[in-house]
């Protein structure tokens, strides 16, 4: 294997925040006439074919709203848009959404939740969509959600994983029922999975001892809470538990640590630190050789389908979680790949684009099923909605859930899958399927050092 990079950016996956500012109505905007929306910019419209839609004597085209970061260079927000162009190609090539054509109209969130609420309030009360979806962090998320409530406009999320969206729901029903997650699974389902796979694999492959690490953001509050529930009552020892400071780029000391504890993996939930976790675990600063230890846990940019060439193979053996994979096996999955890579010069989505294409497909299929566009009608449809997506099973817990309106977890059946970087005859990097069983597509390979 040729000498590998160490350093690259690291992706993001921000925390949580609870900024709660008033916003401008729609409705009042609205009411200012003609005057008062002459200098609307409609720069976020996407000049593509199908995607501008309407004669001026046909139906008014149903406008949909897509929040992402920095979508023309980062790899989440570029996946966010891209599978909502995806899902809005495929339906004006069909019957469109009830007759009409769709317009799609994208806003910059910047990864800020400031920009966030002006690009949010720039959809909703200059474009007049009739719903948004995207949002990956979680700060800019609960930055907007008061302006949801606010517009009582539907806004489908797909990428922030917080729970405090869901308990506002829970606790102000009236108020925030226009929130749904289609994906991923929040915080403490994310907890209850990485605890689902232990439970079912750990003595399969080996992990009988493991490091329970985490990087000290607000993110990782809700999965550390369910490990510290979980893992007392498994057949599982832990030789190592430790929330290691945001800032960590050396894990020198920390692993050392580890492999003085003798566990047999370090079981790691790791966005910002990715990139420097991994690459300490396969090629040390102070070691000729790998860690003597497997890795694996919840770590974003191993989910991304490049990774392994950006890294020159350094993630080999790496267990990562993810929505879905180019491997995965089930038709939906495959034909959003099949769309996705056509249309996009045979790059492949990340699990955000996933989510995002199943956004726009499920709210297409609520308002055929309604007859409506209007966000308060449609709440009630989605509520009962049972659809399949490029990433599995659409069903939202109820309104007397703990997590109302977030993507439901069937534990029995989880739709998320582990995979592990393995590298194929030809030594292309490969995301094989290695959990739950009934999706596998190839079995685990422990480290040839250990």
């Amino acid at each position: 294997m040729t000498e590998r990079n160490r350093r690259s950016g690291e992706p993001k996956l921000p925390s949580s925040a609870d900024g709660r500012p008033s916003g401008l109505d729609r409705r009042t905007l609205l009411k200012t006439g003609a005057g008062g929306v002459a200098g609307v910019s409609f720069a976020g419209c996407l000049e593509m074919a199908g995607m501008n839609g309407g004669s001026s004597d046909g139906p008014e085209p149903i406008k949909i709203g897509v929040l992402a970061p920095n979508p023309e260079r980062d790899a989440i927000g570029q996946s966010i848009v891209r599978g909502a162009e995806v899902a809005v190609k495929e339906l004006q090539n069909n019957d469109r959404i009830d007759g009409r054509d769709i317009e799609l109209i994208v806003g910059d969130t910047n990864e800020s939740p400031l920009e966030g609420r002006r690009e949010y309030q720039r959809l909703t009360l200059e474009e007049d969509v009739d719903v948004t979806v995207g949002v990956f962090a979680s700060e800019v998320l609960m930055n907007i959600i008061d302006d949801i409530a606010k517009q009582e406009t539907l806004h489908l999320t797909s990428g922030a994983a917080t729970t405090a969206a869901s308990e506002l729901v829970k606790n102000q029903y009236e108020d925030y029922k226009y929130h749904f997650r289609v994906g991923p699974n929040n915080d403490y389902d994310l907890g209850r999975m990485q605890m689902d796979f232990l439970d079912d694999m750990a003595s399969d492959i080996g992990w009988n001892s493991i490091a329970v690490l985490a990087e000290d953001y607000d993110w990782t509050e809700k999965p550390w809470e369910v490990y510290q529930e979980r893992l007392p009552e498994m057949d599982i020892d832990v030789a190592m538990e430790r929330r290691y400071p945001a800032a960590t780029d050396d894990f020198s000391e920390i692993y050392s640590e580890v492999a003085d504890a003798e566990a047999d993996a370090a079981f790691i939930t790791t966005a910002h630190t990715g990139n420097s976790a991994l690459s300490d675990w396969s090629n040390p600063r102070d070691r000729s050789e790998p860690q003597p230890f497997a890795f694996g846990g919840i770590h974003v940019p191993m989910q991304l389908p490049s990774y392994y060439e950006l890294v020159d193979g350094a993630c080999e053996y790496g267990v990562m979680q993810n929505s879905a994979s180019k491997q995965s096996t089930r038709s939906e999955t495959q034909a959003f790949i099949e769309l996705y890579e056509n249309q996009y010069d045979g790059e492949s989505p990340v699990y955000t684009g996933y989510h995002a294409y199943d956004a726009v497909t499920l709210f297409a299929n609520a308002v055929e099923e309604s007859g409506t566009v209007d966000s308060t009608e449609l709440v009630p449809v989605l509520e009962e909605f049972s659809f399949t997506g490029a990433a599995g099973t659409i069903e939202f817990y109820g309104s007397d859930h703990d997590f109302p309106h977030d993507l439901r977890y069937n534990a029995s059946d989880p739709d998320p899958v582990y995979l592990q970087w393995q590298e194929d005859d030809d030594g292309t990097g490969v995301q094989e399927i290695i959990w739950p069983e009934a999706q596998a597509t190839a079995d685990y390979i422990a480290p040839p050092w250990l």
